[in-house]
């Protein structure tokens, strides 16, 4: 697995596209998160169509053609230097394939912001775009209106991002060792539901990928790291860091959660790194896929060779 192209940086007065490629976006907070963006001396226009709702499926932001519409506008318009995903929630997959890939393509790089269902657009960007993305906080997300750790973090990278090129972790490592790697990965259900699919990556191999997951319960979990050990996917991972499992673990099956992961990730024998703040958590740290990168995972600690953008 080789490096991806690393988007510029942005500068102050950059404009940012917000879209909703997923689930419907709430309106308050849409407005805080913009007032977020503006109080970083960016430019932030809204896609015509974030606060829309379909009319049969209300889990979705709108139907598929003005989901996919809304999100090639934005890359394909010159003016635009960053693409900013309002939030998650379900429906990437649904509007992938009616995107044209070639005009994004020859639209050029920018910066690419989201997680968790936007994982089905992580991996596009990089199979059919070539481009490195960032795996972080949304617009409207109530992790990062309200928070500050997730906002200084995500800020960092956008505007200077040679100032946390090494991400640390604060968990015990499930597996101690060094790998060196292109980081890769998302939300775990989307990576399994991903397979098979035409954008997603054969496999993770030369990757560190990185796993994480909101409310799904110890066997869905298993389930689907399962699936991907058995379609060989996992083959020739270097390395794994793990992210935030919130709302997995019964109350009464405290550590459930880290001994599956434990079970079924500790035969690769690679490197497991636990806890290092991205996802589905409070303070969720913006890491870049895409980039070479070491992971030390007993020290807890992913440096990565170069910022994640130019």
């Amino acid at each position: 697995m080789k490096p991806l192209l690393s988007p510029s940086r942005l500068a102050p007065g950059a404009r940012v596209a917000v879209v909703a490629p997923s689930g419907p976006v709430p309106g308050e907070r849409l407005q805080a998160g913009l007032d977020v963006l503006r109080g970083w001396d960016l430019d932030p226009v809204v896609a015509p169509h974030v606060l829309d709702r379909h009319a049969a499926f209300d889990y979705l932001a709108g139907t598929d053609a003005d989901r996919a519409a809304d999100l090639q506008a934005a890359w394909c318009d010159p003016s635009v230097d960053a693409v900013l995903c309002a939030r998650g929630g379900y429906g990437a997959q649904r509007m992938a394939d009616l995107l044209d890939w070639d005009a994004m393509r020859a639209a050029g790089p920018k910066v690419f912001v989201g997680f968790s269902d936007i994982t089905a657009l992580h991996e596009a960007f990089a199979t059919r775009l070539g481009l490195v993305t960032l795996h972080g906080p949304m617009a409207s997300g109530i992790d990062f209106v309200q928070n500050t750790r997730a906002q200084d973090h995500l800020r960092a990278t956008l505007f200077a991002p040679e100032t946390v090129r090494t991400i640390a972790s604060e968990g015990a490592a499930l597996v101690p060792g060094r790998a060196r790697g292109v980081t890769l990965g998302g939300c775990l259900s989307l990576l399994a539901a991903e397979l098979g699919t035409p954008h997603a990556r054969p496999s993770a191999r030369g990757g560190l990928l990185c796993l994480e997951d909101v409310r799904e319960e110890p066997y869905r979990l298993d389930r689907y790291l399962t699936q991907l050990l058995r379609a060989g996917w996992l083959d020739g991972v270097r390395g794994v860091l793990l992210g935030s499992w919130r709302d997995c673990e019964p109350e009464d099956q405290v550590g459930a959660v880290r001994a599956l992961l434990a079970d079924r990730l500790g035969g690769l024998g690679v490197p497991v790194a636990g806890d290092f703040g991205f996802g589905h958590c409070d303070g969720a740290l913006t890491l870049p896929f895409g980039t070479a990168a070491e992971l030390d995972a007993g020290a807890g600690t992913l440096t990565l060779d170069e910022p994640a953008l130019r």
